[in-house]
C-alpha cells in the first residue's frame, strides 16, 4: 500500500458511499427566502425605484477611472466567470473524480446546473430586455423591455454556480465550508468587477447572485433523476460492450478421429497410380464415430480412379505385401480385388 501523498489521486477500488443531499427543511427555507429576494430586486427595478437611481450613482462614478491601475487585472479576473472557461476547468476536475470514484455523478450534477443557468437566467434576460451602462439612453431610467440581455448578470450567476459545486459536491463538512468560502469570494469579486468595468448596473449583479443561489438549493430535487440517468447510462455501456465482444463460438466436444485422404503420391511405395485399397485407411470398428464422418467426406463408397469400388468401411482386407512380392524382385504389381 502507498502511503505517499499521490496515493490519494490513485483510484479507489470500488465507489465510496456519498450520501446526496436532501431537501431539508433548513434549505426549502433558505430556497424560499432567496426567492421572495429575488422577486423583489425584480420588482424594484420594474417600477423605477431607489435601487435605479443607485444604479446610476455608480455609473456615472465610473470606477475604472477612478482606479485605472486595477484594470489590467480585472480584465483577467473577470474570466472566472465566464461560462466556457470556467465549465471546462471544473469538468476537468469533476471528470478526474469521476473517474476516480466510479461515478458519473459529479459530472451529471455540473450539467444539469449549466442546464438549469441557462433556461431559467436566459429565460428572465430575454424577457426584461434591459440595456446595460453603455448602452443606456435616458439618465434615470430603468432601461427595461429595451431590447438588451444583461439583467440578471450571467457572469455573475455562472460564477456562483460553477465554482458553487464544487462546494456541493463536497464529501467532507470540512471541505464544504472552505469552498463555500472560496466559491463565494469568487463569485462576489466578479460581480462587482463587472460593476467597476461598467457592462452591468448594481441591480444586475444582485439578481445574478440571487439567481446562482437558487439553482445551487434547489439541485437536491434533481438527485433522483440524476441517479436514474446514471443507471440508464452504465446499463446502455454494458449492452455495447456485449455487442463489441460478440458471441463466443461454443467448444466442439465428442469429436471422434477425422479421416485421413492418402495423396496419389502413393504410388512412389510401389504401387500404381489408382490402385489405393481400402487397406491403405485405418480399418475402425463398427459404430465407430468416425464412421459416419469418413462416409460424408467420401460421399458414400465412390469409385476408384481405377475403376474398382471401395469396399465398406470396417471390411479387413489383407496388407498389400502379403499379394505381391517382395521390392526390387521385378514382379509387377497385382492391384487388389473387391472380392
Amino acid at each position: 500500500m502507498r502511503t505517499d501523498i499521490f496515493a490519494r489521486l490513485d483510484r479507489e477500488p470500488e465507489p465510496p458511499k456519498i450520501e446526496a443531499p436532501r431537501m431539508s427543511r433548513h434549505r426549502i427555507a433558505l430556497f424560499g427566502g432567496t426567492l421572495a429576494f429575488y422577486l423583489a430586486i425584480v420588482f424594484a427595478v420594474l417600477i423605477t425605484s431607489w435601487l435605479v437611481a443607485l444604479d446610476w450613482k455608480v455609473m456615472l462614478f465610473r470606477p475604472y477611472q477612478q482606479w485605472p491601475e486595477l484594470h489590467a487585472f480585472l480584465d483577467y479576473y473577470v474570466v472566472l466567470g465566464q461560462r466556457g472557461p470556467t465549465a471546462v476547468m471544473v469538468a476537468c476536475w469533476l471528470g478526474w473524480r469521476s473517474w476516480r470514484q466510479h461515478t458519473l455523478r459529479p459530472l451529471l450534477v455540473l450539467g444539469t446546473s449549466l442546464l438549469l443557468l441557462n433556461l431559467s437566467v436566459g429565460a428572465v434576460k430575454l424577457g426584461l430586455g434591459r440595456l446595460g451602462p453603455h448602452y443606456a439612453t435616458q439618465i434615470g431610467s430603468a432601461e427595461m423591455f429595451a431590447g438588451g440581455d444583461i439583467f440578471p448578470s450571467g457572469h455573475t450567476a455562472n460564477a456562483v454556480v460553477t465554482w458553487g459545486i464544487l462546494a456541493y459536491l463536497a464529501t467532507t463538512p470540512r471541505a464544504r465550508r472552505y469552498l463555500s468560502a472560496v466559491s463565494a469570494t469568487v463569485s462576489l469579486g466578479v460581480g462587482l468587477t463587472t460593476v467597476y468595468i461598467g457592462t452591468h448596473w448594481l441591480s444586475d449583479v444582485v439578481l445574478g447572485w440571487a439567481a446562482g443561489l437558487l439553482i445551487l438549493l434547489a439541485l437536491p430535487w434533481f438527485e433522483p433523476l440524476i441517479a436514474r440517468t446514471e443507471t440508464w447510462i452504465f446499463a446502455m455501456r454494458e449492452r455495447w460492450r456485449e455487442r463489441r465482444g460478440g458471441a463466443r463460438p461454443a467448444p466442439v466436444t465428442g469429436a471422434g478421429p477425422q479421416p485421413v485422404l492418402l495423396p496419389q503420391s502413393m504410388a512412389t511405395e510401389g504401387l500404381a497410380p489408382g490402385t489405393v485399397t481400402a487397406a491403405a485407411e485405418p480399418v475402425l470398428p463398427a459404430g465407430h464415430p468416425a464412421t459416419g464422418a469418413r462416409a460424408r467426406a467420401h460421399g458414400g463408397h465412390p469409385a476408384r480412379p481405377g475403376g474398382m469400388p471401395v469396399a465398406p468401411t470396417g471390411v479387413r482386407r489383407p496388407p498389400p505385401h502379403t499379394e505381391r512380392g517382395a521390392r526390387g524382385s521385378g514382379s509387377p504389381a497385382r492391384p487388389m480385388t473387391g472380392g
